[in-house]
């Protein structure tokens, strides 16, 4: 049967009102959901096996497979490296250098400025968290601070991947030199899910950015911040410092 005579079939039965193909797409969605007749506690039985089973094969992956190639792209690596949920994605050029006991999720993503003249460092202290589908995309450096927590979906934006002028982008020359800056968060900053962090900005020790904000410019310590773009909203107490 070719392509074509396929793709009609699967549209007369999908539209067709004829008995034929209604009983056909009836029988074909009772499949779909079939299920065998199973007692709970033979069900819940296999639940935990299953689980268990899944959990030593993905800690027998990470240790074997994921971590030791994770560490082979890193100049420094500490001690303690949790990598959970697969391979980490790293592109272009970049010096990566790890502290102790950092956990980083396989869902995130690395990556190093092309057109450096040297490649780009990023700089992760002890005790770091990098949460599901972040990004950290290294214009010249990305530093991050002893006991820093990254949360899921955030994106550090150290430069643009692309130059302002049209006509340069339109030739698919990259972004210049300028364009690249730093971004450094001090010990203790908590980064909220969704965050979005440009090039230049430095974030003093212990500060807080609440969810889905945007930080365009450099903010103190000890304070929490928010929105679009981030300012300030207190100044954090000590006890919650």
């Amino acid at each position: 049967m070719t392509s074509t005579s396929l793709n009609t079939m699967k549209h007369w039965l999908k539209n067709s009102e004829a008995p034929a193909a209604r009983h056909i797409m009836t029988s074909y969605r009772s499949l779909q959901t079939l299920e065998l007749p199973m007692p709970r506690l033979i069900a819940s039985a296999l639940y935990q096996l299953h689980s268990k089973l899944k959990s030593f094969l993905s800690s027998l992956s990470r240790a074997l497979y994921f971590s030791p190639i994770f560490r082979s792209k890193t100049s420094q690596c500490g001690k303690n490296l949790f990598l959970y949920g697969g391979l980490p994605y790293i592109a272009g050029p970049l010096d990566i250098q790890l502290g102790h006991n950092c956990r980083i999720s396989g869902k995130t993503t690395f990556t190093g400025r092309m057109s450096n003249k040297i490649s780009p460092q990023l700089i992760v202290g002890d005790n770091v968290d990098i949460g599901w589908q972040s990004t950290i995309a290294v214009g010249r450096k990305v530093s991050l601070g002893d006991n820093v927590r990254i949360a899921g979906g955030c994106f550090m934006a150290g430069y643009p991947g692309h130059p302002v002028q049209a006509l340069a982008r339109a030739k698919g020359l990259p972004d210049n030199d300028k364009q690249a800056k730093d971004i450094i968060l001090d010990h203790d900053v908590w980064v909220g899910t969704g965050v979005t962090i440009i090039g230049g900005v430095h974030i003093g020790h212990s500060s807080i950015i609440a969810a889905g904000s945007v930080v365009t410019k450099s903010l103190p310590s000890g304070v929490l911040a928010g929105g679009n773009p981030a300012t300030v909203i207190r100044k954090l107490s000590k006890n919650e410092e």
